[in-house]
This record gives C-alpha cells, sequence and structure tokens, in this order.
C-alpha cells in the first residue's frame, strides 16, 4: 500500500535525518529549557520569542527555498547542502506571549491559505484552562502541554514529526517527477529515550476535541 510505502520511507530517513523544530516562547528560561530537551532527542532546533518572529522566519525559509529551487534543480542532494535543515517539521509554542498569541499563531499557521497548514503544531501553557484547550484543539493543534515540561513529554511527540516527513514525501513525489527522488529534505531521528505527554485535559467530555462525523455510504 502507498502509506506502508511512506512509513517505510520515513524509518529509513530517520536513521539518517534530524527533524527540525520551531520552538516559540517569550520566556529565555522556558526557550532554553525547549532547546535542550529537544536537542537531547536529536532534533535541531530554532527558537525565537514570539509569534510574529516565527512567521517572519517561516517566510523566510519559503522565500530562500522559492529562490533556491531552480538553481538546485539540476543538483544532486550531494550537491545542494545548503537547502538542509530547512523543512520545519514541527511547531512547539506557548500560549500566552505579548503580542501575537500562541492561539493566534496556531489560526495563521493553520489557515485555509497558508503554506504551513501540514506543519504540526502543539501548543504549552504553564496554566489548565479547559476553555483554552478545547479551542487550540479545534484549530488544529496536535496537542497542548502543561508546562514545565520534561524529557519525558516529547516521545508522543514524534508521531507527529512523521507525519510531517509523510506529508512532505508526497508533495516530493509529485513535483520531482524529473529525477531527484533521493533529495529528501530534513528530517529528525528521536532517540529511545524519548517519552509521553502530561495533555490538560478538560474535565467536562464536551469540551475534549470533537469526534468526526461518520462519513455517508453512497
Amino acid at each position: 500500500m502507498e502509506l506502508q510505502s511512506d512509513v517505510a520511507d520515513t524509518q529509513q530517513q530517520m536513521e539518517q535525518q534530524h527533524f527540525h523544530v520551531l520552538a516559540v516562547d517569550d520566556s529565555p528560561f522556558e526557550r532554553k529549557l525547549l532547546e535542550r530537551l529537544l536537542r537531547e532527542c536529536a532534533c535541531k532546533v530554532t527558537c525565537v520569542e514570539s509569534g510574529d518572529k516565527a512567521l517572519e522566519y517561516l517566510n523566510q525559509l519559503d522565500t530562500y527555498q522559492s529562490n533556491s529551487a531552480d538553481s538546485t534543480a539540476s543538483l544532486s542532494s550531494s550537491q545542494s547542502p545548503q537547502q538542509e535543515g530547512l523543512k520545519i517539521n514541527l511547531i512547539i509554542t506557548d500560549y500566552s506571549m505579548p503580542g501575537m498569541s500562541g492561539y493566534d499563531l496556531l489560526k495563521t499557521v493553520k489557515g485555509s491559505s497558508s503554506s504551513w497548514k501540514d506543519i504540526p503544531v502543539v501548543v504549552i501553557s504553564s496554566e489548565n484552562v479547559p476553555s483554552r484547550i478545547s479551542m487550540c484543539l479545534q484549530e488544529g493543534a496536535e496537542e497542548f502541554l502543561l508546562k514545565p515540561l520534561k524529557l519525558s513529554d516529547l516521545k508522543n511527540l514524534q508521531p507527529h514529526l512523521l507525519k510531517s516527513l509523510v506529508h512532505y514525501n508526497k508533495d516530493t513525489k509529485c513535483s520531482t517527477d524529473t529525477g531527484n527522488n533521493n533529495n529528501n529534505d530534513n528530517v529528525v531521528k528521536m532517540n529511545n529515550n524519548v517519552i509521553s505527554k502530561r495533555i490538560a485535559m478538560s474535565p467536562e467530555p464536551s469540551e475534549r476535541r470533537p469526534k468526526p462525523k461518520e462519513l455517508a455510504v453512497v
């Protein structure tokens, strides 16, 4: 099956490459903590201090990749090392930040016209507020994690990293029919010591992520 093939490709790439995580938090201490935990999981990490800076960084990556696409189309992957490590595989953002909040950043990234809507987003917060959790999950967040984060909180993020890679592999197969089947983007290998999250859950079942509607049989 095509999906099984994608998963097999993903597992092969994980043995050789690193996932790139964009960490967004206005606290220097929290950014340092996130960076240390993610690096212990063999992730490449880019830290920014606000939602605006995160969007600026994403736009810069889009511009760079667009400008370099033509010049690198005829090169093998070994000839274009500057593209290694560019793709963002996961965004981790604090909920409460001055200016653009993590929730606003989530909505922008997941917008219907956004070029980043396939990037998994995880929201973190020091406050367990059920209404916030419900809003973020409904807007497309993969997880809502409570601070302080621990190394053991990151294990359940691995499937989301893999999902971002599967999305990328499908896009790459569609856009590289001319040849560069082996020129896959950067991804990240997670160590065995990565771990499970402590997701903040609403005490009311009605505030949890709504179940998808069943498809009608025609």
